[in-house]
C-alpha cells in the first residue's frame, strides 16, 4: 500500500488530481458549517435526532441540514433530477435513442443540470415549509424576503455542490457526486462513534465489542456482494478473410450480483419519507378528519416495526425494478448475434435473451435481500442495543466501501495506464 501511495506521489498528474479533490472536499466541508442566519441550530439538532427518516438524510447532507447551513439540501435535488431523466428514458424512445450517443448523453446531462435549479427550490421551500410548521425550533424572520433569500441561498449552495461534483468526476478517481456523499458520512463517523462511546457504562463494553465485530462484518459482506458477478461463457465464431482466421475466442459476460449499487435505497428512503412529510403539514388543520388522518400517519410511520417492514420491502421492489432500467438484455443479445457471439447451448435472439433475464432475476435475489437487510439494519441494531446509528449504518458503509473501491480501481487503471506509457 505505501509503494502505491509513494507512486502516486511520484506522478505529478495523480498528485495534483489527489489533491485537487482534497481541496474540493474541504471547500465542501467549510460550507457545511457556514449557517443561514435567523434559526437556533441548537433546538434544530434536537429536532433531527428525534426524526429518524430527517437524521438519515442530514447523514447524506454530511450535517448540513442540522447546521441549517447553506448546502442543508446536499446534492440531493441532483440525484433526484437524474432519476427523473433516467425513468423518462423508458418512457420516451427519443431519450432513449439519445442516451446511445455521446453528444445525445451531452445534452440530457444538461437537461439534468438545469432541472436541478427547480428541483432545489422546490425541496428547499418543502424543507422550510416543515422547519416553519415544527415548534421545536425558533426562527426569528420566516416571511416576505427573508424566505425568498433563504431558498435562493440553498438552491444556490446545491448548485455549487454540483459544480464541484462534476469538478471531481473530470479528475478521473472516482465520482464526483459519490464522493461529496462519501464525504459527508466520513466527517459524521467521529461524533457518532463519540456519542455511542460517552454513552456506555462498563456492562455495555460487550455491547460495543458486539457492535464492532457486525460492522466489520458488514464491511466485508459489502466488499463480497459488491464485487460478486456471474460470469456467462460467450463464444466467438471464426471469420475467414482471405488466407486468414480471426475470431474463435472464448470470454464471458459478467452480471454483478448488486447492479443498482444503493439508487433502489435512495428509492425507497424518498417514497417512506413523503408520507409522514406531507402528514406534518396539515396536522394543524381546522378539518377535524384531516388533522386526525394527518396524526394517524405520523404515528403509524413513527411505529419502527412499520417503518422497518415498509423499507425493507421498498427496497427489494425498487432494487428490481433499477435493474430493469440499466439492464437491457434484449440489447445485449443484439448485440452478440452482431458480433458473432453467443452462449453455449443457447441459440442466439430472443432465446439469449431470455436466457440472461432469467438468470439475472435469480442472481438479483441475492442482491435485492442484501440490500433490504443492509437498510434496515440500523433500526434492528437500536432495538436490540439501543444505539443509535444511523451514521455507521449498513446503508452508509455500504455508501463508503463502494466508493473506496471504485476510487482505487480507477486510480490503479491510471497508474497501469502510465506504466504502458513509459514502457
Amino acid at each position: 500500500m505505501f509503494d502505491k501511495l509513494i507512486q502516486i506521489w511520484k506522478t505529478k498528474e495523480l498528485r495534483n488530481s489527489v489533491l485537487f479533490v482534497l481541496a474540493m472536499l474541504v471547500i465542501f466541508r467549510l460550507a457545511a458549517h457556514i449557517p443561514i442566519p435567523g434559526v437556533d441550530t441548537t433546538d434544530l439538532k434536537l429536532f433531527f435526532d428525534n426524526n429518524p427518516v430527517l437524521s438519515f438524510v442530514n447523514v447524506f447532507a454530511g450535517g448540513g441540514m442540522e447546521n441549517f447551513s447553506i448546502i442543508m439540501m446536499g446534492i440531493a435535488p441532483y440525484i433526484t433530477s437524474s432519476i427523473i431523466f433516467q425513468l423518462l428514458a423508458m418512457i420516451i424512445p427519443k431519450l432513449e435513442e439519445m442516451q446511445k450517443e455521446e453528444s445525445g448523453r451531452q445534452k440530457i446531462n444538461m437537461w439534468t443540470r438545469y432541472a436541478t435549479v427547480p428541483l432545489a427550490a422546490m425541496q428547499a421551500f418543502g424543507m422550510l415549509s416543515l422547519l416553519r410548521q415544527s415548534k421545536a425550533i425558533s426562527i426569528s424572520s420566516f416571511s416576505g424576503w427573508s424566505m425568498i433569500t433563504m431558498i435562493i441561498t440553498i438552491t444556490a449552495g446545491t448548485i455549487l455542490l454540483m459544480w464541484i461534483g462534476e469538478l471531481i468526476s473530470e479528475k478521473k478517481i472516482g465520482n464526483g457526486i459519490s464522493l461529496l456523499i462519501f464525504a459527508g458520512i466520513v466527517a459524521r463517523l467521529p461524533q457518532s462513534i463519540s456519542q455511542a462511546t460517552l454513552s456506555l457504562d462498563q456492562v455495555q463494553i460487550t455491547t460495543l465489542i458486539a457492535f464492532s465485530i457486525v460492522a466489520l462484518l458488514t464491511v466485508v459482506g459489502v466488499v463480497i456482494i459488491n464485487e460478486g458477478q456471474r460470469n456467462i461463457p460467450v463464444q466467438y465464431a471464426r471469420q475467414i478473410r482471405g488466407n486468414r482466421a480471426y475470431g474463435g475466442t472464448n470470454s464471458h459476460l459478467p452480471l454483478r450480483v448488486n447492479m443498482a449499487g444503493v439508487i433502489p435505497i435512495i428509492f425507497a428512503i424518498s417514497v417512506v419519507m413523503f408520507p409522514p412529510m406531507i402528514a406534518q403539514y396539515f396536522q394543524h388543520a381546522k378539518t377535524a378528519w384531516i388533522a386526525n388522518f394527518s396524526q394517524w400517519t405520523i404515528q403509524v410511520f413513527n411505529d419502527q416495526i412499520v417503518y422497518a417492514v415498509l423499507y425493507f420491502v421498498l427496497v427489494f421492489v425498487f432494487t428490481y425494478f433499477y435493474t430493469e432500467v440499466i439492464f437491457h438484455p434484449e440489447q445485449i443479445a443484439e448485440n452478440l448475434q452482431k458480433q458473432g457471439g453467443f452462449i453455449p447451448g443457447i441459440r442466439p435472439g430472443k432465446h439469449t435473451s431470455d436466457y440472461l433475464s432469467n438468470t439475472t432475476y435469480k442472481i438479483i435475489l441475492v442482491g435485492a435481500l442484501f440490500l433490504a437487510v443492509i437498510a434496515v439494519m440500523p433500526l434492528v441494531v437500536k432495538a436490540f442495543t439501543g444505539i443509535q446509528s444511523l451514521a455507521i449504518g449498513g446503508t452508509s458503509i455500504l455508501i463508503v466501501v463502494s466508493v473506496v473501491i471504485e476510487m482505487v480501481k480507477q486510480i490503479q487503471a491510471q497508474l497501469t495506464m502510465r506504466e504502458y506509457d513509459s514502457i
